[in-house]
């Protein structure tokens, strides 16, 4: 307990990099994640290809095998190198996307077909049918799943932490590193810090849940 008393400033910050990780990750993912859940069911067939192909690509690849192209790639292509905690994110993101946009296509696919041809039968177009008929419907279902998703992502970011960026995960290794005998101590702390940011996601889930259930 000293020891974490002694570092809480580093736990601290480490816990505040893993949060910026979920914000800016959950956000880019959830942008990619509705456009290729767009494209995949739009009445184009190469969006749904490049969809389909972009979906199963990313989500069968390692998340670490991905974070390496972003750090040690991606530099070498753009001009200036971007902060690693940019790079990070941009990596959580284009990982978590395709699983977001399972999660709304399932919601989409949910919805009854007549709620798309009744829009359509009175003129509106694709994307006015998409935007103003199903996805309100659709974004209702998929609270649990996407809140799972998002879960998922916090754990995901202790992956940054081999990557040059100091989170939580990487805070606790160094913490063990100049600390063996007070390895237990430190990591039930740093898991008590990972359940400050799950379980308010699980309850927040829970609440919009219960709020917007469609009644059948």
């Amino acid at each position: 307990m000293d020891v974490l008393i002694a570092n809480s400033g580093d736990i601290l910050a480490g816990f505040l990099m893993t949060l910026r990780l979920l914000v800016f990750g959950g956000l880019g993912a959830m942008a990619i994640g509705l456009v290729v859940a767009t494209m995949r069911i739009s009445p184009v067939a190469s969006l749904r290809t490049f969809a389909t192909v972009y979906t199963e690509l990313v989500r069968n690849t390692p998340l670490t095998l991905l974070l390496m192209f972003m750090v040690f790639v991606l530099p070498l292509i753009v001009p200036s190198r971007p902060p690693y905690e940019v790079l990070a994110s941009i990596g959580l993101a284009i990982y978590t996307s395709p699983f977001v946009a399972e999660a709304l296509r399932s919601g989409i696919n949910g919805v009854p077909v007549g709620q798309a041809e009744a829009a359509r039968s009175i003129g509106l177009a694709f994307g006015q049918t998409l935007t103003l008929v199903v996805l309100p419907q659709a974004l209702r279902m998929v609270v649990p799943p996407l809140i799972n998703v998002f879960i998922a992502l916090t754990k995901n970011t202790s992956v940054a932490g081999g990557f040059f960026v100091v989170e939580l995960f990487a805070t606790a290794r160094q913490l063990t590193n100049a600390n063996g005998q007070a390895v237990i101590p430190i990591l039930i702390g740093v898991a008590c810090f990972y359940l400050l940011i799950t379980i308010p996601l699980g309850l927040i889930a829970g609440q919009i849940e219960k709020r917007v259930r469609v009644l059948r």
